[in-house]
């Protein structure tokens, strides 16, 4: 199934990349390494941290109308 939401903060953005990160059944380290990152990062990514990219990237998408949405798998639970 498809999960589609739309993304209007820098934590509705983590929690859908955690989400996601742990529908595929991977680790923050793991996807760390996949990255060339550090863990740290990607829980601050995952928390909506904020910081100068996050600021400027939601307040562009707010002055120019643009909705940002994330749209991801969700795995199948099976029926009883």
């Amino acid at each position: 199934m498809k999960i589609t939401t739309k993304i209007k903060d820098a934590f509705a953005l983590g929690q859908v990349l955690q989400q996601s990160r742990m529908q595929l059944g991977i680790s923050q380290r793991e996807l760390a390494k996949l990255l060339g990152t550090s863990q740290k990062w990607v829980w601050e990514m995952e928390q909506g941290k904020p910081g100068l990219l996050m600021e400027r990237l939601f307040l562009i998408l707010e002055k120019t109308e643009v909705t940002l949405l994330a749209e991801f798998d969700t795995k199948d639970v099976p029926k009883a």
